[in-house]
């Protein structure tokens, strides 16, 4: 297929995943992240060997700048982004009260801005080739919310419409935005919780288990190449648990 695919948030769980099944289909992948070089240059190496090509590109893309320079770095590396996969996220737990405005800034720009600001960076190639998909990665939280997470559901919440809003702007120029909104997935995120309320937390959901990031990533991979009529969906992957 040789499409060139920008994935954010590659580093570790969903958008790991994501880049090592797009491996298996020969695309050009960027792998973006903030912090963990290290991380993104192993999975470079197993990206490698699956026999993809791939780059690696590290900033803050919470700035303007860096959304830019993250667009113009692909469009350099491999020709104009076919796929952008919003992935990049970040979680705090605790009450609402307790919240620090620094804590809000953070997952506000992290978890949304950036991918306002990617999405801007990487649309005007997309328009003027009349083709492009935005696979926006949301939570079950920003559909209905989550107690002790209420800023995280905010910003998953505004992700939702985002991806409405946009779709139906973009879809006269040939573009699907699309989202997923996973439930309880077996990531470093879900860290924070004790083997006893994953245990009871498993209890909840009604396929008595966690999801894994390769699950995620699979719908990922089937969103990139859905029917081109399909754009402005918001796809749960939760085991039936909303």
């Amino acid at each position: 297929m040789n499409r060139t695919i920008i994935i954010t948030g590659a580093s570790r769980g969903i958008g790991r995943a994501a880049a090592l099944r797009f491996a298996t289909e020969n695309d050009r992948l960027i792998l973006a992240g903030n912090y963990s070089l290290d991380a993104l240059e192993t999975l470079k190496t197993e990206v490698s060997a699956l026999g993809a090509e791939a780059a690696i590109f590290t900033g803050d893309l919470s700035e303007t700048e860096t959304c830019s320079a993250l667009s113009a770095f692909a469009a350099k590396q491999f020709g104009t982004p076919d796929i952008l996969v919003n992935n990049a996220g970040i979680s705090h737990v605790e009450l609402f009260q307790d919240s620090t405005d620094d804590n809000y800034l953070s997952i506000l720009h992290t978890n949304l801005s950036s991918a306002i600001r990617l999405t801007k960076a990487v649309l005007p190639s997309m328009i003027a080739r009349h083709s492009g998909r935005i696979i926006n990665l949301s939570s079950v939280h920003g559909l209905y919310g989550a107690s002790c997470e209420t800023e995280y559901s905010v910003t998953k919440g505004g992700i939702i419409a985002f991806t409405r809003s946009l779709a139906k702007e973009l879809a006269p120029s040939g573009i699907q935005v699309n989202c997923i909104a996973p439930g309880a997935i077996d990531t470093e995120m879900n860290n924070n919780l004790t083997p006893e309320e994953k245990e009871a937390l498993c209890e909840e959901i009604p396929a008595g288990r966690f999801g894994t990031p390769q699950e995620v990533a699979e719908l990922i991979s089937m969103l990139a190449s859905a029917p081109a009529y399909l754009t402005g969906a918001v796809i749960p992957i939760d085991g039936g648990w909303n």
